[in-house]
């Protein structure tokens, strides 16, 4: 779904959230609306812990306006506000009398009491993040995710729209500061990402202070906005200013860092090569799968689907006149077919997103046939940064606004359209749109009983879950044709090879090159393309296994379901259940079940 973006924006006046917020009334009253109450004080830390987060959900507007203007302190700073919020929230949702609470809201008050949980796991590290341990690497840092975040997620509608751009802008160089500061006290106890991830960092850092100031996107983003909003003003100018004056030094300074610290960094690819390593993996698995499965267990389920699978596979390719070399060296003859590869020109790319947008108009027309609720809410479609490609996902999705004033956004990374055989298009389609990511997200956004604070909350688990487990809803609608059967099942095979690489990686120490090598044998992908994948998996720590694991928890509960209610089964109900909000996979399980026995009556 979306690239790795941890809260990091952290304003001061989280420090004081516990005095600001009288939680001891909270706790001793009950009832559905004094628990959304008490969600909506949740939701208001966090904004003030991260104020582009409220710029995000649309809701840096009114008394909040101020926050447009805010990044906020970063590094440790951010880290602590961060944490004492968690915690005082925590209390006072353990506090809170759940037993006052309807079915539904018990369901809530459990998910904010693991999603509050979940945010203080990384204490005992004193990490950043168990699933993102590295303040900087190709995946994390502001340096990448500021200028995006400006440009996509910043509105410029106006006048002081505009000033608070550069407000931001103008605080980016102190949170440069203040991240490059953490980075290097970490990595003073030995937690800085491998070498190569560092290299590549500052090669990311150098390709942004390559080009001239007056010609950076950050400056490019606000005089091309203003101008076509009418909205006069010297802003290229000034941003121009900000960037030379305070921005660059404090890059070029945070670049200086990890082009040492690469050569300085523990060796290594896993987590495992940090103090304490298997630990923070097994806690990483445990956050992004929700289970407790070990990392020998899931490195067994993945050989056990990567079988499955490529036999699956193999039978499709022979169907089709495929049948020489294995699965995967049937995959890459396939991947280089001229039928298969759009240009990599402009026009090409250009043709492939419109190949995308005519797959998403067909499949909205036949959701009705297994979904009882249908959201129309519009999907964007665009092609990753430039500036950010070599170190993005492949694809991700950007859920809309709260307030419908940025819609969601499905995004392609399009280095290099032979990354994206036509065959494999639909299954990543179904995947970030409809019925997968965008259908759920819209589901939550459409709920108005649905606290703001559960509405944009992401459970890997869960929700990566649903959307593989969509790529199967989207075949018995009849989404695929062809060899795109193929392309669906090699998205399957592609997160189970994910379970062994990702295990490989943490828990028994392969290398990125043993990983990659094994990655585009069993899958069929380009070398580059593994090699990015593999790269995102060394930082992200346990994220990856969170796919497979959460479809086949889908799987298996569609056939309980199924298996319980014989000719009463009626999928478009069963998929009601997306509305009950983002959720473990063990409160799934029951939430399943509870319908399974009402609908048994």
């Amino acid at each position: 779904m979306l690239t790795n973006r941890r809260h990091f924006l952290a304003g001061a006046g989280a420090v004081g959230l516990a005095a600001a917020f009288p939680l001891r009334a909270i706790a001793q009253t009950g009832g559905d609306k004094a628990f959304a109450a008490l969600c909506q004080r949740v939701l208001e830390g966090d904004m003030l812990v991260s104020p582009f987060d409220a710029t995000l959900l649309g809701l840096d507007v009114g008394d909040r306006a101020p926050l447009r203007a805010q990044l906020g302190p970063a590094g440790k700073a951010g880290d602590i506000a961060a944490s004492r919020h968690a915690r005082g929230m925590l209390a006072a949702v353990r506090g809170f009398d759940r037993t006052s609470l309807s079915e539904t809201w018990q369901v809530r008050h459990d998910v904010v009491a693991d999603m509050l949980e979940k945010r203080l796991v990384a204490d005992k590290y004193d990490l950043p993040d168990v699933g993102s341990p590295y303040r900087l690497s190709q995946q994390d840092g502001a340096y990448a995710v500021v200028p995006d975040l400006l440009d996509s997620g910043h509105p410029v509608e106006s006048a002081e729209d505009a000033e608070a751009y550069l407000a931001r802008l103008a605080g980016f160089s102190g949170y440069l500061r203040e991240e490059t500061e953490a980075q290097a006290e970490e990595a003073s106890r030995g937690l800085a990402a491998p070498g190569w991830a560092l290299a590549m960092t500052a090669s990311q850092i150098e390709a942004q202070l390559a080009a001239a100031p007056a010609d950076s996107g950050m400056v490019d983003s606000l005089a091309r906005r203003t101008k076509e909003k009418g909205i006069a003003g010297d802003w290229a100018a000034r941003a121009t200013k900000l960037l030379e004056d305070e921005v660059y030094p404090a890059l070029r300074e945070q670049r200086d860092l990890v082009k040492k610290l690469a050569t300085t960094t523990r060796a290594g690819d896993g987590v495992w090569r940090l103090p304490r390593g298997d630990e923070i993996y097994q806690d990483a698995l445990r956050q992004f799968t929700t289970t407790n499965l070990s990392a020998e267990e899931i490195h067994k389920i993945g050989l056990e689907q990567i079988a499955e699978l490529t036999s699956e596979l193999d039978g499709i390719l022979r169907k089709t006149g495929l049948s020489k070399g294995t699965v995967g060296e049937r995959l890459i003859a396939l991947n280089k077919r001229p039928d298969q590869v759009f240009a990599n020109t402009d026009k090409g790319r250009a043709a492939l997103l419109e190949s995308i947008k005519a797959n998403m108009a067909a499949m909205q027309k036949k959701l009705p046939q297994m979904f009882a609720t249908v959201p129309t809410a519009p999907l964007e479609v665009r092609r990753v940064p430039v500036e950010i490609q070599d170190g993005a996902s492949n694809g991700y999705y950007y859920p809309a606004a709260l307030d419908g004033s940025r819609p969601a956004i499905y995004w392609i990374n399009l280095k290099d359209t032979a990354d994206w055989p036509k065959y494999t298009l639909p299954s990543l389609t179904y995947h970030e749109g409809n019925p997968g990511h965008h259908l759920h997200g819209s589901l939550m956004l459409g709920d108005k009983d649905l606290p703001d604070l559960l509405k944009n909350y992401f459970i890997s688990a869960y929700g990566e879950g649903w959307a593989l487990y969509s790529e199967i809803v989207a075949e018995e609608l009849g989404g695929y044709k062809g060899l795109e059967l193929a392309g669906a099942r090699q998205a399957w095979l592609y997160r189970a090879v994910r379970l062994v690489v990702d295990t490989g990686i943490h828990a028994k120490r392969w290398d990125r090159e043993k990983a990659t090598a094994y990655f585009q044998s069993m899958v069929g992908h380009t070398r580059a393309r593994s090699e990015r994948e593999i790269n995102r998996y060394c930082v992200l720590v346990g994220q990856a296994c969170s796919y497979k694991i959460g479809q086949n928890e889908w799987v298996r509960l569609r056939k309980l379901a199924r298996s319980e209610l014989g000719a009463r089964f009626d999928a478009r109900q069963f998929h009601e259940v997306l509305k009950e909000g983002v959720m473990p996979l063990d409160m799934l399980d029951k939430r399943v079940k509870a319908w399974v026995a009402r609908v048994k009556g």
